[in-house]
């Protein structure tokens, strides 16, 4: 199976069209179908399904699309990994981000290093702790930004110099907004908005024995989606400080939990992982400059 054969299918896939996918990847209809074919034949299943004017996935497709999408991801990261070795103003580092406040603190770093090497080039992909660690475990990352204490038989780590803490996003006209910091009782009977991750691993811990009179509405990885359902009186969201735009004229306020719920952010690489020049130096001026 060849990587030029996996990115064909993967054109195919995402065009659903074998016209399109023939253009954008600049070769004719008839090399593109006889190489899909003989990707079949090599696995010995159906792909595609096709239709009078588009294709679609079947069952293996979509799985040989998801571990096409890792394997031409790790391809592609090799290729720019060799071509930046000898490279001593730039080159690429892969980054997986939690959501918090404290990556402005990742990013003045990268404005600060980008001004000794200005050919820098930063991928950034968002999600959480699970998603992120996933992806570095099988090499596609070079430094990933998680919200919990990381496993040290796996990673190391440097811990961010501050550290986020929980509240409640609420209506600015509700009644929860009219308390200076809201408690578990308070939480009590509201219909409530949080990541799985936060709701097991913190306002579990957190809410202590009356973790069971909580009543979560919904999960949402990404709090901004989160607060859009607050904002149409749903519930009431979960989640770190200064992720949700609670001015003035927003529509919400952000209210801390109490007791206070706090969140250390961590900067995670693999252990015995080898780095590209480029990513090496940027961890020894991260270090340098977070252990200040």
């Amino acid at each position: 199976m060849e990587i030029r054969t996996l990115r064909y299918f993967l054109a195919v896939a995402r065009e659903e069209n074998m016209s399109r996918a023939a253009e954008l990847l600049h070769v004719t209809q008839p090399t593109l179908s006889k190489a899909l074919k003989a990707l079949e034949d090599e696995l010995g299943k159906k792909l595609f399904t096709r239709h009078s004017f588009s294709i679609a996935l079947t069952e293996e497709g979509v799985l040989l699309r998801n571990r096409a999408e890792d394997l031409i991801s790790m391809a592609d990261k090799i290729e720019q990994e060799f071509l930046s070795l000898d490279d001593i103003t730039g080159g690429d580092i892969y980054f997986g981000l939690a959501e918090s406040y404290q990556i402005r603190y990742l990013a003045r770093e990268i404005r600060e290093f980008k001004k000794v090497y200005p050919d820098l080039r930063y991928h950034i992909t968002s999600g959480d702790t699970e998603q992120v660690t996933e992806k570095l475990d099988k090499g596609l990352l070079d430094f990933a930004v998680i919200c919990e204490t990381p496993d040290e038989r796996k990673y190391n780590y440097i811990l961010f110099p501050e550290a986020d803490y929980f509240g409640t996003v609420v209506p600015a006209d509700s009644e929860l907004a009219k308390k200076e910091h809201i408690t578990v009782d308070d939480l009590i009977g509201q219909p409530l908005f949080a990541s799985e991750q936060s709701w097991e691993n913190d306002i579990r811990p957190w809410a202590k024995e009356k973790f069971l009179q909580l009543h979560l509405e919904g999960s949402f990885r990404l709090s901004y989606n989160g607060s859009m359902f607050v904002k149409e009186g749903l519930g009431t969201l979960l989640t770190l400080n200064n992720l949700i735009d609670t001015s003035k004229d927003s529509g919400l306020v952000f209210r801390p939990l109490h007791p206070r719920l706090e969140m250390k952010m961590y900067l995670i690489w693999n252990k015995y992982q080898s780095f590209t020049p480029i990513a090496e130096r940027f961890l020894r001026q991260i270090q340098t400059s977070f252990t200040k």
